[in-house]
C-alpha cells in the first residue's frame, strides 16, 4: 500500500505536470486532419481582444485612411510563445441590419423600361459590444489548434468606411487584416488612438470561410493576390452583384427577397457610419458613444448609393455595364493564388449555383489547387467538416495529406442523402455528361413534347403573360394559355443530368420589352408536405429578349420580328428518378423574380428555331435508352 506521506506530493506533481502539458500543448494531427486537443479546448482560458486595422482607403471622406474593427478569440498558450495559423471570417452583418420595414424594397409592379417608385431608406441600429463581435466557428477551430479571427466589413459595426457592396475596398479591408496578421499592417488599440497591437502569435499562415455574403468576402480578399491567404472556403458566395440581381439583361430579384437590389443591400447592412467625436484622440468607452457621435452615414450615403449606385445600378434596362463589372470577382482573378474549396447548393435560388461554378472553373484554368462540394438543398450549406478539416490542415499547418492530389475534385451529395455522405466524381460537370439537343412539338394549349428527334413545320405556338400566375402553378396546370409547356415521355431508367443546361428560344413579341422565363422541372409535379427540394425544380432561367446580340446594350424588341434569344440555366447535376417526365416550360413574367409588368404581352414562339442543349451522363446513349422497356 502507497505511503500517506507521499499522496500529496504526488498529486501536486501530477497536478503541476497537467499544468505544463496544457501550456506547451501544440496542434495533433491524424489521417491528414487536425484533432482536438483537449489543452485548446478550454473556453473559459481563451484570450479575447479587439483592436483597428489600418487599410489604404478612405471612403467615409474624413481624410484619415479608414480602420477595420478586428476581433480575436486565441488559446492561452499563444501567449506563452505559441504561434498558430489563423481562420479568418468577415461579415457585413455582426453589427445587425435594418429593420424589415414596408418600402424597402422596389416596387415591382411597373413596366418594363419604367421607373419605379422612390423606396424607403431605413436606419440601422448598431449592436454588439466590445470586445466580441461574433462566436461564429470558434468551437470548431479554436480546440483543433487555430486561432479565429472576426472583422466588420467597411461600414458596418465599428469598422470605419463606406460599406459599397463589391466594391474594391469590400476586398483590400481583409486584405489589410491578413496584411497585419503577417506583420506587414499596422493595427491599434483603439479607432484613433496611436497604441500599436501586434499579431505576435500569427503563424503568418490564414484561411478565411463564411456563407453567403461571409462567403463573398473570402473571395474578395483572395483576388488581391495577398501573401498569407493560403485557402479559402466560400460557403454560397455571391460572386457577382450583376449575376445576384440580374439575368441575362433581365432585371431579377434574388429568391426570396422580391424587388431586393444592391442599393437595397447597402441600406440593410449599413451599421457603421456612426463615428464617436475623440478630441486630441481620447479614448471613449463604447458605453459613451451615443452621447458624443456625428454621423458619417449623409457621407456614404450621398457618395455610394444616391451617386454611383444610383447611376450605375441600372433598373430600366437591366444590362450589363462598368458598375456591374467592377463588382464581378471573376474579372478580378488574375492575382489569385488561394486554394479554393467551394461549396454550394443545386436549389439555392437566393445565391444561384452559377456562382460558385464560374470561379471554380476559372480557378481550375488558373491551375490553383481546387475543389467543389454541392448539396442538393436550398442556401448555404459547409462541406462537412472533414473535408473543411484537411483543406485547412493542408495549407495552414502544412501537413502533407495529399489533398490537393487527390484524382476526384467534386464532391456532390445525391438525392437521398445526408449532407456529410457526398458522392466522389472526377470532375463538375461530370465528364461523362455530353449535350443532347432536345426539340420541340406543338400541344399548346395544353402541352407539347420534348424529345431527342426534330420534328420540323412544328409551326408556332403563343402564349399570354399574367404575373399573378406563379411558375408552381403554370407547371402543375393541364390546359392554359398564359405558359407553353413540352414534355419528354415517361422515363423508363434513371436519367443523370450534370452541368450547365442552354436554350435557344426562337421568339416574337406584340411589345417592345417583355420577360422571357425558363424553367426545366421534373412531373408530375409532387405538391405532398414531405416533397424534396429535388422533386419538382430541376433548374431554370430568364433572359431579356432586348439584350439578344449583347449584354451592355439593349433595343426594343420589333412587334412581330422574331429574334433568337440565346442562354444558360442554372448549373445542375440532379439524377431524373425513372417514371418522370422531364417538362421544359416558357412563360413571361415570374411571380416570384422578375418584374411584374400589367398583363397581355404575348409571346409567340417559333418551335422548329427552338432547343434545349441537356447535358447527360452517357450522352444520347443514355438519354434514348431510357426511354425502352
Amino acid at each position: 500500500m502507497l505511503n500517506k506521506q507521499y499522496i500529496l506530493p504526488l498529486v501536486l506533481i501530477a497536478f503541476i505536470f497537467k499544468i505544463n502539458a496544457q501550456d506547451t500543448a501544440k496542434p495533433i494531427f491524424k489521417d491528414g486532419e487536425a484533432q482536438i486537443v483537449e489543452a485548446f479546448n478550454t473556453p473559459e482560458k481563451w484570450i479575447r481582444h479587439d483592436l483597428f486595422v489600418e487599410t489604404e482607403f478612405d471612403t467615409d471622406g474624413d481624410g484619415k485612411l479608414d480602420r477595420m474593427h478586428v476581433s480575436v478569440t486565441r488559446p492561452f498558450q499563444t501567449d506563452k510563445g505559441l504561434k498558430l495559423p489563423v481562420i479568418y471570417v468577415s461579415s457585413p452583418y455582426f453589427a445587425g441590419v435594418a429593420p424589415d420595414v414596408e418600402g424597402l424594397f422596389w416596387d415591382v409592379k411597373h413596366e418594363l423600361g419604367a421607373t419605379a417608385k422612390d423606396r424607403v431608406h431605413p436606419e440601422v441600429t448598431r449592436l454588439g459590444k466590445r470586445p466580441i463581435i461574433s462566436n461564429s466557428h470558434l468551437k470548431k477551430w479554436i480546440p483543433r489548434g487555430y486561432i479565429v479571427v472576426h472583422s466588420s466589413s467597411p461600414g458596418t459595426g465599428l469598422s470605419q468606411g463606406s460599406p459599397t457592396v463589391g466594391d474594391d475596398n469590400e476586398s483590400l479591408a481583409p486584405k489589410a487584416v491578413i496584411d497585419w496578421l503577417c506583420g506587414r499592417a499596422k493595427g491599434y488599440t483603439e479607432p484613433y488612438g496611436n497604441e500599436i497591437v501586434k499579431a505576435f502569435w500569427s503563424t503568418g499562415k490564414v484561411g478565411m470561410t463564411g456563407t453567403s455574403y461571409n462567403g463573398t468576402i473570402p473571395l474578395a480578399a483572395a483576388t488581391t493576390g495577398v501573401d498569407g491567404l493560403e485557402a479559402i472556403i466560400p460557403i454560397a458566395p455571391n460572386t457577382s452583384y450583376y449575376h445576384y440581381y440580374r439575368s441575362n439583361g433581365l432585371v431579377r430579384s434574388p429568391g426570396g427577397y422580391l424587388g431586393e437590389d444592391i442599393d437595397v443591400l447597402y441600406d440593410f447592412i449599413h451599421s457603421g457610419g456612426e463615428e464617436p467625436l475623440i478630441p486630441n484622440n481620447k479614448k471613449v468607452n463604447d458605453s459613451d458613444i451615443p452621447k458624443v457621435f456625428k454621423s458619417k452615414r449623409d457621407y456614404s450615403n450621398a457618395m455610394v448609393r444616391d451617386t454611383e449606385m444610383k447611376n450605375g445600378m441600372d433598373r430600366e434596362t437591366g444590362d450589363y455595364n462598368d458598375f456591374w463589372a467592377g463588382r464581378d470577382y471573376l474579372n478580378d482573378m488574375a492575382p489569385m493564388k488561394a486554394a479554393l474549396l467551394m461549396s454550394h447548393g443545386f436549389n439555392d435560388w437566393n445565391v444561384m449555383p452559377e456562382h460558385s461554378y464560374r470561379i471554380y472553373k476559372k480557378a481550375k484554368e488558373m491551375g490553383i489547387p481546387s475543389q467543389i462540394y454541392y448539396h442538393q438543398f436550398g442556401h448555404g450549406g459547409p462541406p462537412p467538416v472533414s473535408m473543411m478539416n484537411k483543406w485547412f490542415t493542408r495549407f495552414l499547418h502544412g501537413i502533407e495529406n495529399g489533398v490537393e492530389n487527390e484524382p476526384n475534385k467534386a464532391w456532390i451529395v445525391r438525392e437521398d442523402d445526408k449532407m456529410e455522405n457526398p458522392t466522389a466524381y472526377k470532375d463538375y460537370p461530370n465528364p461523362d455528361a455530353s449535350n443532347i439537343t432536345l426539340h420541340l412539338t406543338s400541344g399548346a394549349p395544353k402541352s407539347g413534347g420534348l424529345t431527342s428527334q426534330k420534328t420540323s413545320k412544328q409551326g408556332k405556338e403563343t402564349l399570354v403573360d399574367n404575373y399573378s400566375f406563379s411558375g408552381k402553378a403554370l407547371a402543375q396546370a393541364e390546359i392554359t394559355k398564359h405558359r407553353l409547356l413540352y414534355i419528354t415521355p415517361k422515363l423508363k431508367k434513371d436519367i443523370h443530368i450534370s452541368g450547365v443546361p442552354q436554350i435557344t428560344v426562337k421568339l416574337a413579341s406584340n411589345k417592345p420589352a417583355a420577360n422571357l422565363s425558363v424553367w426545366l422541372v421534373s412531373l408530375p409535379w409532387n405538391d405532398s408536405r414531405r416533397a424534396k427540394t429535388t422533386d419538382n425544380i430541376i433548374t431554370r432561367g430568364w433572359a431579356d429578349p432586348q439584350n439578344h446580340k449583347s449584354l451592355t446594350e439593349s433595343e426594343p424588341l420589333v412587334p412581330g420580328e422574331f429574334y433568337n434569344v440565346t442562354f444558360d440555366l442554372q448549373p445542375d447535376d440532379q439524377v431524373i428518378k425513372a417514371g418522370q417526365q422531364i417538362g421544359l416550360m416558357i412563360f413571361s413574367s415570374d411571380k416570384e423574380y422578375t418584374l411584374h409588368p400589367s398583363p397581355g404581352a404575348e409571346l409567340t414562339i417559333d418551335l422548329d428555331g427552338t432547343v434545349l442543349d441537356l447535358p447527360v451522363v452517357g450522352g444520347s446513349n443514355s438519354f434514348n435508352d431510357a426511354f425502352k422497356d
